[in-house]
């Protein structure tokens, strides 16, 4: 049976239009599900019986079952949810000094195979549905209804490659977006790729204002080949290329993540590299302290060396934000807790 969280709001209007119902009520509908957040037919008291007889009948409303959930002492949470083909995935809160964030998973485990990550130590089993990730942002919102707290950014950073799942991502971030749905700001909804250049190229065509970011964690070909055998198919040239034209097309920031790992891209050499490598775009560096996976050699780097990286960026005339460390406690590296859950 088809989830009824599949559906946008166009979606739900041509189902009901078909179905015999006026698409009006698509509207009421949403809102029971995005505003009130109700998690059972029954309970949309202005719906008519009929109409929820159809949807008893064809359609699911099951919210994620959470399996576990682990909280760091700096508020950040980690969820494992189960599918409903028993399938696991994970999401996090993050909390900043702009709102709380949401990382959501795209795909049930990762084909990518970036040597440093988590996600990659199981295997892509398949992708997520839209209803699957939009059901992410909508557990992590009544977690947070709790506490009378709105979340406020999404980032499809989570397990997966965001591009090799393109139309679900897509169709689950304009539900998200929805001034019926979730209603987060397309400003404050962004994409991260590990440089998937036709999913880059087909995005540049969108006209959406959603945030672009590239998951870099290397300024050379060499080393970045070691790291992330995506490099291999789509070389920085290539990558740098595409990104050039969306930025070009778009005249939209981008931003490249940089995992700061301890003697292996956080000397001298890399600062020069990542200055040639931005030069001329509109761009900034995000720094981010690694959190240390058991079954992976990498470390962080210090807090010392980090400052210092950052200050050469600095000083080199890059844009630069180094993150405040999160979840350093828990399972927080992306893909861990699933992992470490299914050993």
């Amino acid at each position: 049976m088809t989830s009824i969280y599949d559906f946008s709001l166009k979606d739900l209007e041509d189902y009901l239009l078909e179905k015999g119902f006026k698409p009006f009520h698509a509207k009421q509908i949403f809102r029971w599900l995005y505003d009130k957040r109700v998690s059972d037919f029954d309970q949309m008291s202005d719906i008519s019986k009929k109409m929820i007889a159809v949807f008893k009948e064809e359609l699911t409303i099951d919210p994620l079952v959470l399996k576990e959930m682990q909280e760091s002492k700096d508020g950040t949470r980690k969820y494992l949810f189960e599918l409903q083909d028993g399938c696991l995935i994970e999401s996090v809160m993050m909390i900043f000094d702009y709102g709380y964030s949401a990382c959501v998973s795209s795909q049930v485990g990762c084909n990518m195979g970036c040597s440093f990550c988590a996600s990659g130590l199981l295997k892509k089993q398949r992708d997520l549905s839209p209803g699957e990730i939009v059901l992410q942002a909508l557990a992590i919102q009544k977690d947070l209804d709790n506490y009378g707290k709105r979340l406020g950014n999404i980032v499809v950073m989570g397990t997966g490659e965001p591009f090799d799942n393109y139309d679900n991502v897509m169709k689950a971030l304009s539900i998200i977006n929805d001034p019926y749905g979730l209603e987060i700001g397309s400003r404050h909804i962004s994409i991260s790729t590990c440089g998937v250049v036709p999913g880059i190229r087909r995005f540049a065509k969108e006209d959406l204002q959603y945030n672009l970011a590239i998951s870099l964690h290397a300024p050379n070909d060499e080393l970045r080949n070691q790291l992330m055998p995506i490099n291999r198919a789509y070389p920085l040239d290539v990558l740098m290329e595409a990104l050039r034209e969306y930025a070009f097309v778009s005249n939209r920031r981008l931003t490249f993540e940089y995992l700061l790992l301890k003697g292996v891209n956080d000397s001298k050499n890399e600062v020069r590299q990542i200055k040639e490598l931005l030069n001329g775009l509109n761009a900034y560096i995000n720094l981010i302290p690694y959190n240390k996976v058991s079954e992976k050699d990498f470390e962080t780097s210090s807090d010392e060396n980090a400052l210092r990286f950052y200050d050469l960026l600095k000083k080199a005339g890059v844009a630069v934000t180094l993150r405040q460390k999160k979840g350093e406690d828990i399972d927080a590296a992306c893909g861990q807790l699933r992992a470490n859950h299914l050993k």
